[in-house]
């Protein structure tokens, strides 16, 4: 049964409200920030990752001349089983990921993971298995193929 906040709330507001979760989580308790002086470094790489798995993807669906909107699935016209979708179900998701990864590498603080934990457990819930639904039903022989080919993050 669907749930009212399937595909309501934008997947970037989600990011936002994870990102500033993380940040008030790390506030809490100040004193528990480890020395970790690569910090920078790895959210750079992260970032970059995040944002090429936020951007590529978008590319191949224009390419494929369907939908990227993740608050209408059902407006999907072609399914996207090219580029980095051989490896991901949800490559753009896995890019929001990483950039939470990148911002809990700057926070330098272990409460912060629980914010990535959110997004995963909410994008999963309320955006990913409703999408599931949706492209199962609009691709009834090649969507479920492509189930057992591909992981839905890796």
């Amino acid at each position: 049964m669907p749930h009212a906040l399937e595909t309501r709330v934008p997947p970037p507001v989600v990011l936002l409200f994870a990102a500033g979760l993380m940040w008030g989580l790390a506030r809490l308790s100040p004193g528990l920030r480890p020395h970790w002086p690569d910090a920078v470094w790895l959210a750079a790489v992260l970032v970059a990752a995040g944002l090429g798995l936020n951007l590529v993807p978008k590319w191949w669906f224009g390419r494929a001349g369907t939908t990227v909107n993740p608050m209408r699935p059902q407006a999907a016209r072609s399914l996207v089983v090219a580029g980095p979708y051989r490896f991901s179900r949800n490559p753009m998701y896995l890019g929001h990921v990483l950039l939470l990864l990148a911002w809990a590498s700057l926070l330098r603080h272990p409460f912060a993971l629980a914010g990535v934990a959110f997004y995963l457990a909410w994008v999963t819930r309320f955006q990913i298995r409703p999408e599931e639904r949706m492209l199962a039903e609009r691709f009834p022989d090649a969507y479920p193929a492509y189930c057992r080919r591909v992981r839905r993050w890796l």
